[in-house]
């Protein structure tokens, strides 16, 4: 998924009140059987006609159907392109209607990590570039506690579509100057990333993914997957009803010869202290090679199901790593992206891990359009309360020494490209205080790119 992770849309949520947003209208005038004769739109200014069309479920020539509509309502609402969506009719002539989020984006950006914390900086992004729902955004982030002390560089460029075939594709690059004090070492880093999606029918998609990264002074790590999902969910964003399951295949590494800098050479206090229960810690990579070798098997299943207000969730994301697994790419639990009972720290680590979460959200407030001086975003209000469970082992089966569990709530603020801003509190019994997590993102999808 893109991450356009812009604060400033914090700023403008806290300023529009409830008062003056009305939630999107359905169908006006338009009865069930009604014999479609053409279709028209309205309100595309920087979006091509093409883009919409493709998702629309009511044809010329076929009858109209509300239900279909509030299901091609869902996925034109998943493009992140809109504020408004409705439809209405004059006789048998279909009009959609369209309000477009604003386009290009000047702003400060952000990115929420349990490693590195609050990160702002600056960012440029188009939302919709040449019309065809290609999303494209540079960015500079720093983090804030202290300021400068780690940062990155990026560039993003995603879309659902790639020539007209349904192809999605999502391109990054990132270049990493920071210390990562969970893993414990300095993390001087490039990465390129190519990951695809072609839906290969109307509810399965095979995937790819080809990446490098290149970690100075410690490896070159190419990356090959392939795998496949299943995805019945009524919308990829903000998911009330349905299932999606997910199964990847991925090989790391080539185990080659890099030797690695030895505890002298960083600037950090006690760079190689123990991190934790996994043997291969970063004191026994000094001197030798820090090159990978290993397969990735994942499985990610997520179900949800809706009555009236609220919606159940409960997710599942399982990876396993057979073969040589070095330090800097240890999982950890931990914080608001993985585990919702404490923070992340150097003795939660370990090569493989499960994350298991139930949850109830009540939706307090339905997704809502605004508009300030012209800029246009729509905003939803969610209550939340759950269940986490993790598992954090380095061999063979998991046993209940390596499992955790903790309960947690809050409120979830809906809104465009972020797909959400958490706010919530978690409890483990096991340490026995209350923390406070602020995320973007659904946790299940800032879980999968957390360690980048």
């Amino acid at each position: 998924m893109n991450r356009i992770c812009k604060i400033v849309y914090v700023v403008l949520l806290m300023l529009v009140p409830a008062a003056f947003a009305a939630a999107d209208s359905t169908a006006a005038g338009c009865a069930d059987g009604l014999v479609v004769a053409s279709v028209d739109f309205e309100g595309l200014v920087h979006t091509k006609a093409r883009v919409v069309e493709r998702e629309l479920a009511n044809r010329v020539g076929e009858p109209f159907s509300a239900e279909k509509f509030e299901a091609e309502k869902r996925r034109l609402q998943d493009l992140d392109l809109f504020t408004e969506i409705s439809v209405s009719c004059e006789g048998s002539k279909l009009t959609y209607h369209f309000k477009e989020i604003f386009r290009w984006i000047p702003s400060p950006a952000g990115k929420k990590t349990d490693r590195d914390g609050l990160m702002l900086g600056a960012a440029l992004a188009n939302l919709n570039v040449a019309g065809e729902d290609i999303r494209a955004e540079v960015q500079y982030r720093t983090t804030v506690d202290p300021f400068f002390d780690k940062n990155e560089y990026a560039l993003y460029v995603s879309s659902p579509y790639l020539f007209g075939i349904p192809l999605g594709w999502n391109f990054e690059f990132l270049v990493t100057d920071s210390y990562d004090n969970i893993r414990g070492f300095q993390d001087n880093s490039l990465l390129l990333d190519l990951d695809l999606d072609f839906k290969f029918l109307s509810n399965l998609s095979l995937l790819g993914t080809a990446a490098y990264r290149y970690l100075d002074g410690m490896a070159h790590l190419p990356e090959f997957g392939l795998g496949f999902a299943f995805d019945y969910r009524d919308s990829r964003l903000d998911t009330r009803n349905g299932v999606y399951f997910e199964y990847m295949l991925t090989h790391v590494g080539e185990g080659e010869e890099i030797v690695a800098f030895c505890g002298v050479d960083y600037e950090h206090d006690d760079p190689w202290e123990t991190v934790g229960s996994p043997e291969d810690n970063p004191k026994n990579c000094c001197g030798k090679s820090c090159g990978e070798n290993y397969w990735e098997l994942l499985a990610d299943a997520r179900a949800y199901k809706t009555f009236g207000r609220f919606v159940t969730g409960a997710t599942a994301l399982v990876r396993l790593r057979p073969g040589e697994v070095k330090f800097y790419d240890y999982y950890y639990h931990g914080g608001a992206n993985t585990f919702r009972g404490h923070e992340a720290d150097s003795g939660s680590l370990g090569v493989h891990e499960a994350l298991l979460t139930f949850e109830e959200r009540f939706v307090l407030l339905e997704r809502r359009s605004a508009s300030i001086a012209g800029v246009n975003f729509f905003y939803g209000v969610q209550l939340v309360a759950g269940l986490d469970g993790s598992l954090l082992w380095d061999r063979g089966r998991p046993g209940w020494d390596d499992y955790e569990g903790a309960v947690y709530g809050g409120v979830h603020l809906v809104i465009p490209a972020l797909d959400r801003i958490r706010f919530e509190v978690g409890y483990s019994p096991d340490r026995g205080e209350p923390v406070f997590y602020f995320g973007l993102f659904d946790k299940v999808t800032s879980s999968r790119w957390r360690s980048r």
